[in-house]
């Protein structure tokens, strides 16, 4: 379990020090707050997962030593999270990507047969769900806006699609967690037709 806690905790980590970089620096103040605080929400998260694992561990570490103290071949994050902040149209989209892929993971770690780490993920998809809601509303601002908005919005899908596919391709812990219960099995993520990922999926797969 603990390698399965380490990818949740280092994907949530690292986008949120991606988007806390923003702060003071959005193009206007209520997105620029709006950021920090999803920020927070992802670090937050991150918090709950790091504990976990090292609590599992009992070798005297914390959520900081986890966070901080490991090697950087060590971290398990998908890289999409990695990706810089770009313009704000391409935070946008990378977030959307993100979003809506963890809001439907997160529904279903809440049947996790894990009770703590179903009640983590119980907590965190009342904030996913406002997350997938911003970042949504902003892919369809920036496309419906300006010539200039679309092509920015456009160009950040076309830049940062190629990294989708890792959200969907579970590594052999995330296959062990599935199996064992306390995981999510990522196939009937990615079967959910309704789902507005399988959604911008089809439509991308459209125009390449």
């Amino acid at each position: 379990m603990r390698d399965f806690l380490l990818l949740l905790a280092d994907n949530t980590q690292i986008l949120g020090h991606r988007l806390g970089e923003w702060c003071g620096h959005g193009p206007e103040l209520e997105i620029d707050m709006a950021m920090t605080n999803l920020a927070l929400d992802l670090i937050g998260q991150s918090r709950n997962y790091y504990q976990y694992a090292a609590d599992l561990e009992g070798a005297g570490r914390t959520e900081d030593d986890l966070a901080y103290l490991r090697d950087a071949r060590e971290f398990r994050n998908c890289l999409l999270v990695e990706q810089p902040n770009g313009d704000f149209a391409h935070t946008v989209a990378r977030n959307f990507l993100f979003d809506s892929w963890h809001f439907f993971f997160l529904q279903a770690l809440c049947q996790s047969n894990d009770d703590r780490l179903a009640a983590i993920a119980v907590k965190s998809v009342k904030e996913v769900t406002y997350h997938l809601r911003w970042s949504s509303e902003w892919v369809i601002r920036l496309g419906d806006g300006t010539e200039e908005s679309h092509k920015r919005i456009q160009d950040a899908f076309d830049n940062l699609w190629t990294y989708r596919g890792e959200l969907l391709a579970p590594a052999p812990y995330e296959t062990e967690a599935a199996n064992a219960g306390y995981g999510v099995d990522l196939h009937a993520i990615s079967s959910r037709k309704c789902s507005t990922f399988s959604a911008l999926t089809q439509t991308q797969s459209g125009n390449e």
